[in-house]
């Protein structure tokens, strides 16, 4: 593959991204959501993190691994649970990334 059809596919699949979600701001100026509508997109960016998240803390180098010797399970744990206590996305973070550090 040349580099100029490189260039052209993530140019082309940029546009189409952009049209796509012009799109949608478009057309949800123009329409009233449903408020059932509304309240499930509330939960739209916890499902995508869920989905970015998982993977990495169950398959951290390939097959899954859900055994209690998994480092990246157990940090990912705690700092769910931290999370869930205190909300604070800062907190969560560093004392995650610092189990995680502690346990590897």
């Amino acid at each position: 593959m040349t580099d100029a059809r490189i260039w052209g596919l993530i140019i082309g699949m940029g546009l189409i991204t952009y049209a796509l979600r012009l799109s949608m701001i478009v057309l949800l100026g123009r329409v009233e959501v449903p408020p059932v509508v509304l309240r499930g997109l509330r939960y739209v960016p916890a499902a995508v993190f869920s989905a970015l998240v998982a993977p990495a803390v169950v398959r951290p180098e390939g097959p899954v691994w859900t055994s209690a010797a998994n480092p990246y399970l157990l940090a990912g744990t705690l700092a769910a649970a931290i999370a869930w206590r205190s909300k604070s996305m800062v907190l969560t973070i560093l004392l995650g990334m610092a189990a995680l550090w502690l346990l590897r």
